[in-house]
């Protein structure tokens, strides 16, 4: 069943946007000097954002159908901006890292929980279109998992 999400986006002053999600909190968007004032995340730490929230939500359901606490997830996304071959600013790539508060070890089932939690993502799925979007999932311990 297709359903829509929908915010409303509305300029308070030169790049400053004020961004209703209707009815929760709203969030003050900037760009950074000299265009705005950089008293916001900017539309590419919202998008970074956006990958890394679904990223991390996506592995904690696929963890929970096996009944596992993977003790907090930590998860950092970082955009690489770089001009295309007509010059403009794009994200070019997304760099995922996901951290556990447990020990691989802790975990059952954990091969099965990272070989479909990204199916899940929704934002992912969606923006790996037009972007490359790299996933690194490591334990507590800094191991890496995939």
């Amino acid at each position: 069943m297709a359903h829509e999400v929908s915010v409303t986006v509305r300029q308070q002053s030169d790049f400053q946007f004020l961004i209703d999600f209707g009815g929760i909190a709203k969030l003050q968007a900037d760009e950074p000097p000299p265009l705005g004032k950089g008293e916001g995340p900017t539309p590419n730490h919202l998008l970074a954002a956006a990958v890394g929230n679904c990223l991390s939500a996506s592995l904690l359901f696929a963890l929970r159908k096996y009944k596992q606490d993977p003790g907090g997830i930590t998860t950092t996304a970082t955009c690489t901006i770089d001009r295309n071959e007509q010059g403009r600013l794009r994200v070019q790539r997304i760099d995922v890292r996901i951290r556990f508060g447990r020990a691989a070890a802790e975990l059952a089932h954990l091969d099965r929980a990272l070989a479909q939690f990204e199916e899940f993502c929704t934002v992912t799925q969606s923006v790996r279109g037009g972007v490359d979007v790299h996933v690194r999932v490591e334990d507590a311990q800094g191991t890496a998992l995939k």
